[in-house]
Formats: C-alpha cells, sequence, structure tokens
C-alpha cells in the first residue's frame, strides 16, 4: 500500500496540465481573463494610476462551451443501441448496461465533456443495489494517478481527493480515496494539513474491499474485491490538453474588441473641451463651473468648444468577424450562424460539418478505447453470472452521428432510390418470366430486401398451378411495366 508520504506527495505534486485544465473549465463556465482586465494611466508625475473612471465592460463571449457541447451531443447523438450483439441474450444484458440506461448515457457525456474541457475525463465503476456493475463521472481534477513503475510496491493506485464539508471553524475537510485493484483505503485532509486515516470509519474495515453487502435473511457481511482499478480515464488527446487550446488567444481577442467597442459606444457621451482664452488658473475651476453653473468666463477673443469623439466601429467590426471566423474553423466546429446563399442541400450541410466529424474522429477514437476496457470488465461479470463465454468479438460500439438535413434533398432521394429499385425489380421480373425464377431470386431478394431461404422455402411449398399463374402474372407485370416506360418516353 501507499504510505502517507506518497500520498501527501502525489496529492502535492505541480502538474502543468491540471493547471491548464482549470483554464479549460473556467472558460467552459465563461469565466474568460478579460474579467480581470484593469485600464491604467501615468498620471503628471509619471507613475502609474489605475483608471476607474472610464468605462471597462467586462462581458464573456462563451465560444468554448458552445464548440464543446456541440462536439459531444454531436458524438453522442446515436440515441438507438451504442453497443449491439448478435447473441439474443447477450444483446438484453447490453442493453441493461448500456442502451435503457439513461443514467450511464449521462455520465458518459459528462466524462467526454470533460475530457474535451480539461483533456481527460473519468469513470468509475462501483456495484450498485441490484448487483450491477454501474458508471459515474468523478471530477477530472480530484483524480490522481499513481503508476505503479513509482510507487514503493510497484502497484498502481488512483486518488481521489473530494470535499467532503466545511466545519464549525471555516475548515475544508477532505476525504482522500487510495485504490487498487481489490480495496479501499480512507483517509482524511482539513485543508492542507497532514492526512491522516479516516477516523469516522472506526467501526468499519480500512481499507475495505470495493464491494460490501450483506445477502437477504442473514446478517453475515460478504466482500467482494472486482480484481481491476475500477477507473477508466477518457483522453482527448495522446498529450491530454484541453480543447481550448489552440483557441484561447481568438476567444481573448475576440472578448478584448468586443468589450472595447461597447466601452467606445459608452464613452462616445463624452466629449472634448477646447477653451481658449481661459482667464482661470485652474482647469478644475472650468469644469466644475461647466458641470454646475453651466456658465464659464473666458478672456477677449477667447472661446469654448465641444467635441465628440468618433468611434472606429467599421474597423472593430471587421476585426470581431474574423475572429469569429478563425474561432470555429481552428475550433474545429459548426458555425450555425451561417446563411449562405440560402440553397442550403445536403451537400453543403456536409460540408459545414466537415471539420465537427474529424474533431469528433479523434475523441471517438479515444472513447473507444475506453467502452473497450468497460465492455471487458462487463462481459467478464455476465460469464462469471452466467457461465457464458462472451468476448469483446462478440459486441460492437455503434456512434453513429445524425446532423440536421434538407428535406426536400431527402425526398428527392428517397424517390430517386425508389424509381431505380423499381426498374431492377422490373428487370429481374422480366427476366424470371423468360428463364424462370431460380437464376434471378438471389439479386430480387437483395432488391426487397427479403431473406431468399424464407422465399426458396415458399416457392417449394406451392404447387404447379400456383408457379404458373405466378410467372404468368410476372410475364403481364413486366410487360405492362415496360410498355408504361416506352410510352413515358414517347
Amino acid at each position: 500500500m501507499l504510505n502517507i508520504g506518497e500520498i501527501q506527495t502525489l496529492l502535492n505534486t505541480i502538474d502543468n496540465r491540471k493547471a491548464q485544465a482549470k483554464v479549460g473549465r473556467r472558460y467552459y463556465h465563461a469565466a474568460h481573463d478579460i474579467q480581470d482586465y484593469r485600464l491604467f494611466y501615468y498620471d503628471a508625475f509619471g507613475e502609474l494610476q489605475e483608471d476607474h473612471t472610464r468605462s471597462n465592460i467586462k462581458i464573456a463571449h462563451p465560444f468554448f462551451t458552445e464548440l464543446v457541447d456541440q462536439e459531444i451531443q454531436y458524438l453522442l447523438s446515436n440515441r438507438d443501441r451504442i453497443v449491439t450483439a448478435e447473441d439474443t441474450e447477450l444483446q438484453k444484458e447490453m442493453d441493461r448496461y448500456f442502451n435503457e440506461n439513461d443514467r450511464f448515457r449521462a455520465e458518459l457525456a459528462d466524462a467526454c465533456t470533460d475530457a474535451v474541457v480539461c483533456g481527460w475525463g473519468w469513470l468509475y465503476a462501483y456495484v450498485d443495489t441490484d448487483d450491477r456493475l454501474s458508471f459515474q463521472c468523478a471530477d477530472s481534477l480530484s483524480v490522481t494517478e499513481a503508476d505503479g513503475r513509482y510507487t514503493s510496491d510497484g502497484r498502481d493506485y488512483v486518488l481521489y481527493r473530494y470535499l467532503q464539508r466545511k466545519d464549525i471553524y471555516g475548515h475544508m475537510v477532505y476525504k482522500i480515496m487510495v485504490m487498487d485493484d481489490n480495496q479501499t483505503w480512507m483517509y482524511t485532509q482539513v485543508d492542507s494539513g497532514t492526512i491522516t486515516l479516516d477516523a469516522s470509519t472506526a467501526d468499519a474495515p480500512n481499507p475495505r474491499p470495493h464491494v460490501l453487502y450483506k445477502k437477504h435473511n442473514s446478517d453475515d457481511t460478504y466482500f467482494e474485491g472486482l480484481g481491476f482499478l475500477p477507473w477508466f480515464r477518457i483522453d482527448n488527446n495522446r498529450e491530454q490538453v484541453s480543447g481550448l487550446q489552440p483557441i484561447k488567444a481568438l476567444i481573448d481577442d475576440y472578448d478584448l474588441m468586443s468589450c472595447g467597442l461597447s466601452n467606445n459606444l459608452q464613452d462616445a457621451s463624452e466629449y472634448l473641451v477646447v477653451v481658449s482664452g481661459f482667464p482661470g488658473t485652474d482647469m478644475t475651476e472650468l469644469m466644475q463651473n461647466l458641470k454646475t453653473k453651466k456658465v464659464i468666463g473666458t478672456a477677449d477673443g477667447g472661446g469654448v468648444e465641444m467635441k465628440t469623439v468618433t468611434v472606429p466601429y467599421e474597423a472593430r467590426k471587421v476585426k470581431l468577424e474574423l475572429d469569429k471566423e478563425n474561432i470555429y474553423q481552428f475550433g474545429m466546429g459548426f458555425d450555425a450562424s451561417q446563411v449562405g446563399d440560402g440553397n442550403v442541400t445536403n451537400v453543403v450541410i456536409k460540408s459545414r460539418y466537415a471539420l465537427l466529424d474529424i474533431k469528433c474522429d479523434k475523441l471517438e477514437t479515444h472513447l473507444r478505447q475506453t467502452m473497450g476496457g468497460i465492455l471487458d470488465v462487463v462481459l467478464e461479470r455476465i460469464n462469471q453470472e452466467r457461465g457464458t463465454a462472451y468476448t469483446r468479438a462478440d459486441v460492437k460500439m455503434d456512434f453513429t452521428r445524425s446532423c440536421i438535413t434538407n428535406d426536400s434533398d431527402n425526398a428527392t432521394i428517397e424517390s430517386t432510390e425508389a424509381t431505380t429499385a423499381q426498374t431492377k425489380i422490373n428487370t429481374l421480373l422480366a427476366a424470371a418470366a423468360q428463364v424462370g425464377i431460380d437464376p434471378v431470386l438471389p439479386q430480387l431478394c437483395n432488391v426487397l430486401d427479403l431473406d431468399e431461404s424464407e422465399v426458396r422455402k415458399a416457392i417449394e411449398q406451392a404447387d404447379s398451378e400456383q408457379l404458373d399463374s405466378m410467372m404468368q402474372q410476372l410475364e403481364e407485370g413486366a410487360a405492362n411495366d415496360t410498355g408504361a416506360e416506352t410510352d413515358n418516353e414517347v
């Protein structure tokens, strides 16, 4: 097991990836750097002073939130079975674990969101009250891995540190779970102080097995070690880098340009006062008279002129549009505000989804790796319970994505496909009337999506008179269809 010194070192280790992940999570919740933006000026003595009089509007534009939610919802847009199997009994089990379990879909979506926002996400496995493996998303920033190559006993561990409560003195009390492939140790820590064994578990084993339960009508306590480390990581990419990294500077620039424009418009009501021949000794006196008395005095030949400042609107507008275009391009997202020339066909829609498809393909690769590990432990548990020998080769993962389409295009495509199929059927029926049904039956069943064996069985059960009648109908139907096609051509 890990000693307390190792646990303390692992939790206190400065990880640059976690620092970047915190920035990603901050931007996902629209807490951008613009909120810390300050204005300064040099006073008459050349000292830098913060300006509290000018407008300093701070508006965050959550592009990253949209891009993340867009990617996750598109990646998991398959509302049917995400895990399928040819075996009927196995399919029922997969449906219970994954397809009919809305909670699993929700937890998987949260873990994938963490993966894109922070760079990685975590799913934690546990045994629920139905004695079935369930999976829950864990806060990715609270999980620390301990590689067996660097631990004192050579075993892999996962540490999960979470806030349990705040005591009456205002101190934060944290719980720390240290897990290996068989059991869990519980520790407690106040603020960032010394880590100690959890005293609240004095009446329970510490460490404890992964699963503790009592059977019905029994006072005996049973325990079970899962035999694997019940943590599954989903990576956003090989480097485990947040999806924010390529576009953070662009989002910051957009915030700056947009807020700068707002500040210009806010300050446009102010004006410059140009004074000539002012006889006073202090400019403050002039401004005070101007604001209160609305009257100022000037010397002979003097005067006062009010001048407003022109807002550089067009330049900022062009820059905002350029930043927005680059955010969607380099963020590899779908800009739903694009209208185009109004001729939005399915080809145009697919082209707009091209970058998003590429980004989802990359994340899907890592998601399949994680789901493969989850399927392995689920299948092993099913095999233990049912005495079967299922493997990962017996199941398939389906992450088919769906996007909006043009209904008019869809109708045209369906009409074309139906016409093509009808032409093939007519041709095959005409051939069947001449050479018999056997040579063309496989092609005909393929076009009509029929089971050839079932069709042959039905033909064998039919008597000769029925077959003669069927062939006559086929011949007449083919002839009528051919004549109709000829009339249409004329």
